[in-house]
């Protein structure tokens, strides 16, 4: 298996890898926590049908991939950080689904080169602008990059809220999961609005439950 998970050649997002997927996350994850957490979600019909965006959600547990991709009906290109690639298991189903590895310190050539790719296919982009998990719901450490990858492919960004699926507060048929969809937000040369943008319409998506530090 290769190294060098940065960079995908657009053949690789095929039927095969979109099945595999859908089983995956609509199937067994979706079905799961529909049964186990109330899974609920809303907003679906804010989701484009047609053409390539990027869908950037809070991040908050390990299975928030799994829980938008079933959400929004697409198949999902996430870019993962580097250090995931680096466990044996986590990377074999990074590679299997179609993840790809990203610096979080900056966004490389061959990254960028396979964003391209990807929004030449009928998939879409998916990305965390947190960069990891936070659980008590942070906002301080969104980085400008995702606003200027969505410039460069000139594409919108799909905002979605994820509540309740911190791992310890997931407890089967006794929690509630909640996906929320906003509006597309359009992609403009001011990167720092588009943060500004995204950042409101998470704190909404969440009712609240997103904050930045005092």
């Amino acid at each position: 298996m290769r190294d060098n998970y940065s960079k995908r050649d657009p053949k690789e997002y095929n039927k095969f890898r979109g099945i595999l997927q859908w089983i995956t996350c609509r199937i067994v994850y979706g079905t799961y926590y529909r049964i186990a957490c109330r899974l609920k979600i809303t907003g679906r019909k804010n989701v484009p049908k047609d053409r390539f965006f990027i869908v950037a959600s809070n991040h908050v547990s390990a299975i928030d991939p799994f829980l938008v991709i079933d959400a929004i009906g697409r198949h999902v290109a996430y870019m993962a950080k580097q250090e995931l690639f680096e466990k044996p298991v986590a990377k074999f189903f990074l590679d299997l689904l179609g993840a790809f590895s990203v610096n979080r310190e900056k966004l490389g050539v061959s990254t960028i080169k396979t964003a391209v790719g990807i929004k030449k296919t009928d998939w879409v982009l998916g990305l965390f602008p947190q960069g990891t998990r936070e659980i008590d719901g942070n906002m301080d450490n969104i980085a400008r990059g995702f606003a200027g990858l969505a410039k460069t492919l000139k594409c919108e960004i799909l905002p979605v809220g994820i509540v309740g699926a911190v791992k310890k507060e997931r407890k089967p048929f006794e929690s509630h999961i909640k996906i929320n969809i906003g509006e597309p937000i359009p992609y403009m040369e001011d990167t720092y609005e588009m943060v500004k943008i995204w950042r409101e319409k998470i704190k909404e998506l969440t009712a609240g439950e997103m904050h930045e530090k005092d």
